[in-house]
């Protein structure tokens, strides 16, 4: 990989080129030693010093990872529907007054960049020049639709304008291209959103890769004359050297300089980490300029790039629980054991090691109405929560005290609550909250944003499930984005992969298990074999819980949990 050091600055850069090879457009000479790639692959970045002293990126040997293939997701308008007033119950928990947080715990803390190693940094991996075949841009199929690719935490981005940087992009690139005495190009708000929702993304996950067939996205708008996108990084703001690192290596050069595109989009964005700004430009080639095209950033739109259009997925704030001891609190951790039990007491066993628990402990009671109880952190303060679904249709919510017990519950569904069959976790990718996937009588699966103690009405039609006993919300194929396991009738239980957003993955829905006739709650568990492991509790017949580990994306063989379990319900 070619590498440029200029004093107080660092950059990292990638280039996906896709261009029509009738247009006479050659591939990039490749660095001795390497071979040509067939498709993009990710790095993750951490902080390092090379040997200049210069910040510099690291690899990750474990990072490189293949992208989500593209296939077309299935996206349905949303329909809200109104539900009748019904007074909520009142269970006895152990209850306590909410603490007050210390001054420390109230605001944010600052915190400082991590001192790099010593010792020099590695390089990060030549993405070279990806040369499109003629029909991938001279025959666009008929309908393009946008796929989601993983989505952007917003935690460590910081909102500030980029209309500055994205401009600064633009001119330098243009007037790079008219001292080489080509035509400028123009500038696209849509593409300008395409490339700023990668920027976004890559930026923070600290992941440098390009965007699988970004081409072929419907924000691309059909482009017949060559695509292309390069990826830069540093460690300060400066977006004019971010062109001076394109300029300085021969494929991304070759990129800027190509007289076949005039239109370009820019995305910029800073973040909190060691890497301060991260920028992407898709350059694309038409034919006919496409409606809207603009002579700048801004030129009639108002800002350098339009926002992105809203979605129940959105984060309504930024949510970072805090890291609280929660030796004294009722739920101590993601893969405790809750249940139900006859008379209505909720009982609590704490995670202890590899698949054992400690004695189980009362921390309520009260609960023989409750049709489903569900422990997430729903507001995510770092401490555990009871989200209670209750046979006369409301929905309540007790927080839980790092110090022991809940506070007084909080209606958030007023009705018709109890007609649904209900799953709760991150299903939002770029949403820290909890959030409630629920199933109709139709079979038709919506999502309902977290709204904290709001009520819970909006939400978003996912997509069909048909008709199931049980329903559960678990990363089944450890891809970082949750599925579904939808549990017929007949005991077979079938996976929906999800994306990360409101949509379903459009493909064929495999059987993963069969026999599971006799569930009758299933609760994902975190951290029950080790840090980070996943897997699912099964509550089946016979007073048996079993215990199937899912860490490797598959469902391994099960073994029995020790009770009693008499007259037990599973929490979920």
């Amino acid at each position: 990989m070619n590498k440029l050091v200029a004093p107080a600055f660092l950059g990292v850069l990638c280039t996906l080129a896709l261009v029509s090879s009738s247009a006479g457009g050659l591939p990039a000479p490749l660095v001795a030693g390497q071979s040509s790639v067939a498709g993009p692959h990710g790095v993750t970045l951490g902080p390092a010093v090379a040997a200049d002293g210069e910040a510099s990126a690291t690899r990750d040997s474990s990072a490189l990872s293949r992208l989500t293939p593209a296939v077309d997701p299935v996206i349905r308008p949303a329909s809200p529907s109104g539900v009748a007033s019904t007074p909520a119950p009142q269970p006895a928990v152990e209850q306590q007054a909410a603490p007050q947080p210390s001054a420390a715990a109230a605001s944010p803390q600052a915190v400082a960049d991590p001192a790099p190693p010593t010792e020099a940094a590695a390089e990060v991996p030549w993405i070279p020049p990806l040369w499109a075949p003629d029909e991938e841009l001279a025959s666009p199929p008929a309908t393009r639709l946008a796929v989601p690719e993983a989505l952007a935490a917003p935690e460590a981005l910081v909102p500030d304008s980029n209309a500055a940087a994205v401009l600064t992009v633009f001119t330098k690139i243009n007037e790079y291209r008219v001292s080489k005495g080509l035509n400028p190009v123009k500038y696209h708000p849509t593409v300008a959103a395409l490339a700023q929702e990668w920027s976004d993304n890559i930026a923070s996950r600290e992941v440098i890769e390009h965007r699988a067939s970004f081409w072929t996205d419907s924000r691309a708008m059909n482009p017949n004359n060559g695509a292309g996108e390069v990826i830069a990084i540093r460690t300060d703001r400066d977006a004019a050297q971010l062109v001076e690192w394109w300029k300085g290596s021969p494929g991304h050069n070759a990129m800027l300089l190509d007289p076949r595109f005039n239109v370009m989009g820019a995305g910029i964005s800073y973040t909190n980490s060691t890497y301060k700004i991260w920028g992407v430009v898709n350059f694309f080639g038409y034919t006919s300029l496409p409606a809207g095209t603009l002579n700048s950033p801004g030129g009639g739109s108002g800002s350098a790039f339009p926002p992105p259009a809203p979605s129940v997925c959105d984060a309504p704030v930024r949510h970072m629980p805090p890291t609280l001891d929660l030796s004294g609190a009722a739920i101590k951790g993601p893969g405790d054991l809750v249940t139900v039990d006859s008379t209505g007491q909720l009982l609590a066993r704490a995670a202890t090691g590899v698949r054992t628990f400690a004695a189980a402990k009362v921390i309520g009671s009260g609960f023989a109405g409750a049709k489903e109880v569900f422990t997430p952190d729903w507001d995510r303060d770092g401490t555990f929560d009871l989200l209670t679904q209750w046979t006369n249709g409301t929905l309540t919510l007790h927080r839980g005290n790092a110090t022991g017990g809940f506070q007084a519950p909080v209606t958030l569904g007023n009705g018709g609550w109890d007609t649904l069959t209900l799953a709760v976790g991150g299903w939002c990718a770029n949403n820290r909250l909890p959030q409630i996937l629920a199933l109709d009588g139709a079979g038709n699966l919506y999502l309902y944003p977290n709204k904290g103690t709001g009520d819970l009405s909006e939400r978003a039609l996912v997509g069909a499930v048909g008709a199931v006993r049980e329903l559960s919300m678990v990363d089944y194929d450890a891809d970082g984005f949750q599925d579904v396991l939808a549990v017929r009738a007949d005991g077979s239980v079938q996976l929906y992969r999800g994306w990360g957003t409101t949509a379903l993955r459009s493909e064929a829905r495999p059987t993963v298990a069969t026999g599971w006739g006799d569930v009758t709650g299933i609760r994902p568990l975190k951290n029950v074999t080790a840090l980070n492991s996943t897997g699912l509790a099964l509550r089946r017949a016979n007073d048996v819980l079993q215990y199937w580990d899912l860490t490797s994306g598959s469902l391994a063989s099960p073994s029995n949990i020790p009770g009693p379990w008499t007259g037990q319900r599973l929490a979920q």
